[in-house]
């Protein structure tokens, strides 16, 4: 039941009531303090877009910011966590422990046992579904909300694809049928009509050529162009245009889901404001005191000089109060992560000021600061990787492995005397950090290993490798040497939180398969280990798969036993090199239909699911690439730098400092009265702390909610078709 705004009008009802002695104020603060940590919860919610409906009784929101605390979350995932894992140990099984320890339908499928009639444990199918149920799981739930509607219109092309397949099989059946031809095993060669249209759809996944083309390329060249025909037309043809249909009308769906977000974004936000004004005049405003207290609480991690920043960029005419409109603005600024720096003089400078700030010292610092001294250690880290690829047992490597590991201390140290050490070390230098510690573990394996064969008996390489690999490691900095490589490696780190909403999206159709394949396969197929006498481990442990390519590929291990094995073999066969013999081989050991679990398989993850995460990737590529800003982040950069506090500006301007110097300052205490003047502030460039700040980023141009911001109701039935369509451009595209 949402009452914000009622609750918002009872506090400025009670505001105007007269209240008479000390109990009186107790009560009106009381109210006041239940009423902001209602706001807070609204405010929490439009950061994070969550989308949950709560009572708002004061017991109700403590209880609902206690649900939505990290530990409470952390528990919720651990126990969802056990229960996917309950599949490692019910048959078949890695360990297989006592059937009444695995839940759920236990009673119902002991008692099946028992009595015994065949039991299939269908409820374990189910298990990812709380993975996906789960409240904080909304990413998931919108992916697979997307998927089914997106599926009408690829089914329009995914029925004349097969259909497609069809006319060519029966032409395939036709035109080969009464030659007689026969396949490299010695089997009839498109002599059935299901094995040529199970053969052909292998074709276009390219998992089978050119083999399925030999036996009739070998007759006549002229057979070959059934097949290049067969190819252009249904793997080039309509992959692409599968991908097409899902590029334009899954970004449709998604595009609609987003602007819901952004209604209940703001929707939420209008409900704290309720709650927080105050009257003005002819307007309700929020004052800076309340709005202060409201973000302490939100956002009880960032110092009070970033809250200032943030007042500044919403109350940009300085009134000492917010509008509605400029109120809503938070949640976005609150996604966007700032990095706060402050310059501060180095030890060395401090300990020995003229040393420091000697001619030599500054050369020593311009050195290091110059791209040269960059350039020149990528190089030295190209040669050490060019040592490293030749023999280890070469002397001549061991010493200049040493010879290498000098000049990277050397370039550390340097680094750390022309750079003040916390700013080297802030929490945002990846680099930096990266470095120093690929290096200082080298050195401490690097002395570990000579230690010990120093003191005889010790021949084993394995730390050695260890410092080898950690050194190619450093091949990696070259990408930050260059623009295009690093711009291309910033897109790739932002797009990770949406890569997981897909792989969690993965996990679950993997767990929903597994299981079916585990019920439908276990015990088939055995693995007898790789020296195994056993004359079984020919055929893996199944007559029917003698002779057969399965067994003679040695695919023994690829099996449904147990859960790691079935999760192993699915992602073989989402990569589809092969996975006919796969497929092949389990026909072989049971019956001809279970070939409809791994077509069905291709259809859902390889057809669908990769194509709508290429989609997905692509057009959130386009976004990142074009190195735009956000309308809220280029609103934050113009207020930094009219302050001055630009991260290369020197000498910053304005009173911004003073005002944030306040009793709960976040700068120290310093006796340097230049510490005000040294405060700097920048974007970082992981700019997203959420998957729905990056989605807003993507529509943003496209995405002008109304003044009048739909209900709840209305929010939730919101449809594509009810939003203006902008026609399509690719000037994002490079």
């Amino acid at each position: 039941m949402w009452v914000a705004a009622a609750a918002g009008q009872l506090q400025v009802d009670k505001a105007e009531e007269p209240v008479s002695g000390d109990m009186g104020r107790a009560e009106l603060n009381l109210a006041d303090d239940e009423q902001l940590l209602l706001a807070v919860a609204y405010v929490s919610d439009a950061q994070y877009n969550r989308n949950i409906q709560f009572e708002t009784s004061p017991q109700a929101v403590r209880f609902y910011k206690l649900y939505n605390h990290w530990s409470t979350q952390g528990i919720t995932y651990f126990f969802i966590l056990v229960d996917l894992f309950l599949g490692l140990f019910e048959e078949p099984a890695v360990y297989l422990l006592p059937l009444w320890l695995t839940l759920l339908d236990m009673i119902v499928y002991l008692a099946l046992a028992q009595n015994g009639y065949p039991a299939v444990r269908w409820s374990r199918v189910l298990r990812p579904l709380f993975c996906v149920n789960f409240t904080e799981s909304r990413q998931l739930r919108r992916a697979f909300r997307n998927i089914r509607n997106t599926l009408p219109e690829i089914t329009y092309v995914f029925v004349l694809f097969m259909f497609s397949v069809a006319v060519f099989s029966l032409m395939a059946l036709k035109l080969f049928a009464k030659r007689k031809l026969s396949t490299g095993e010695g089997a009839p060669y498109f002599s059935n009509y299901l094995d040529v249209f199970f053969n052909l759809y292998v074709l276009v996944t390219t998992a089978n050529s050119p083999d399925v083309m030999m036996p009739a390329y070998e007759v006549s060249w002229a057979y070959s162009i059934f097949f290049i025909v067969f190819v252009i037309v249904n793997t080039y043809v309509f992959m692409s245009l599968f991908l097409a249909v899902v590029y334009n009308d899954y970004k449709k769906h998604l595009k609609n889901e987003v602007r819901k977000l952004v209604y209940m974004k703001h929707r939420k936000m209008i409900e704290a404001f309720n709650i927080l004004k105050t009257k003005n005049g002819a307007e309700f405003v929020v004052p800076h005191s309340r709005w202060r207290q409201l973000v302490k609480l939100v956002a009880a991690d960032i110092p009070s000089s970033h809250r200032e920043l943030l007042w500044r960029v919403l109350d940009d005419e300085q009134k000492g109060y917010l509008g509605r409109e400029s109120f809503i603005g938070l949640a976005d600024l609150l996604n966007i992560q700032i990095v706060q720096m402050k310059d501060r003089v180095h030890p060395l400078e401090k300990c020995m000021p003229r040393v420091y700030r000697s001619t030599i010292s500054k050369l020593i610092c311009r050195m290091v600061a110059h791209r040269a001294f960059r350039y020149t250690y990528d190089v030295i880290i190209i040669i050490n990787a060019i040592f490293i690829a030749g023999d280890e047992m070469n002397p001549l490597i061991t010493k200049a492995e040493w010879a290498f590991l000098t000049l990277y201390l050397i370039e550390i140290l340097l680094k750390l005397y022309a750079h003040e050490p916390r700013a080297f070390f802030a929490k945002f230098q990846f680099w930096n950090w990266f470095d120093t510690i690929i290096i200082v573990a080298a050195l401490l394996g690097t002395i570990a290993n000579t230690a010990l064969k120093s003191s005889g008996g010790y021949s084993s390489q394995q730390i050695l490798d260890i410092v080898f690999i950690l050194r190619v490691l450093r091949l990696i900095r070259i990408i930050d040497s260059f623009h295009r490589f690093r711009v291309l490696l910033n897109t790739l780190v932002n797009l990770i939180p949406t890569m997981l909403t897909y792989a969690g999206l993965l996990v679950v159709v993997y767990y929903i398969f597994a299981v079916v394949g585990m019920e439908a396969f276990k015990g088939r197929i055995h693995f007898y280990g790789v020296n195994s006498s056993n004359p079984a481990a020919a055929y893996c442990g199944n007559p029917a798969l003698k002779g057969s390519q399965f067994a003679a590929l040695k695919y023994c291990r690829n099996n449904f036993n147990n859960l790691p094995s079935a999760i192993v073999l699915l992602i073989e066969l989402t990569v589809v090199n092969q996975w006919h013999v796969l497929a092949t081989g389990f026909v072989m050991v049971t019956h001809l239909t279970a070939r409809i679990f791994f077509v069905v398989f291709h259809i859902v993850v390889v057809i669908i699911l990769i194509n709508i995460f290429i989609a997905f990737v692509l057009e959130a590529f386009f976004v990142e690439h074009s190195l735009a800003r956000s309308a809220v982040e280029t609103a934050i950069e113009k207020k930094i730098q009219e302050l001055g506090m630009g991260d290369s500006v020197d000498h910053p301007v304005g009173s911004l400092v003073e005002v944030m110097e306040t009793s709960e300052n976040d700068l120290g205490n310093s006796d340097n009265s230049n510490l005000k003047s040294r405060l700097r502030f920048r974007i970082a460039s992981i700019r997203y702390k959420t998957v729905d700040a990056l989605l807003q980023h993507m529509f943003e141009g496209e995405l002008k909610p109304e003044d009048e911001i739909p209900t709840l109701e209305e929010i939730d039935n919101l449809t594509p078709d009810d939003f203006p369509q902008k026609p399509q451009t690719f000037d994002n595209v490079t």
